[in-house]
């Protein structure tokens, strides 16, 4: 598994990319079983009321959540390109300049 960690705003999001060999978790709509390199990560939006807190630079605000994201990839660098563009846009969305989230990608330890 690599980790895809984004951080901004005094908040932080992570997505996993399953590499070959790894079972990624099954969602309505994720990518046939054979991609080599699948994708999964929440995505969110702001709302005016419900959804859950969110403290985002100092102030608390209302986010609902979607489905998360399963997306497949022929390759290790298409598949972590798209992560990092889908946490970018995660925190646009939430009013986080994309360009100030800091993008680590990390392999994660077996356990």
């Amino acid at each position: 598994m690599i980790l895809v960690r984004g951080s901004g705003g005094g908040t932080d999001l992570t997505g996993t990319v399953f590499e070959r060999g790894e079972e990624p978790p099954t969602y309505k709509g994720s990518p046939d079983e054979d991609a080599p390199y699948v994708w999964v990560c929440d995505s969110f939006y702001q709302v005016e009321s419900g959804g859950s807190a969110l403290v985002v630079d100092d102030t608390e605000i209302r986010v609902a959540f979607e489905e998360p994201m399963a997306r497949g990839f022929d390759t290790r660098d298409q598949a972590v390109t798209a992560a990092k563009e889908h946490v970018r846009t995660q925190f646009a969305r939430i009013g986080v300049d994309p360009d100030d989230v800091v993008i680590e990608v990390t392999k994660a330890d077996p356990v």
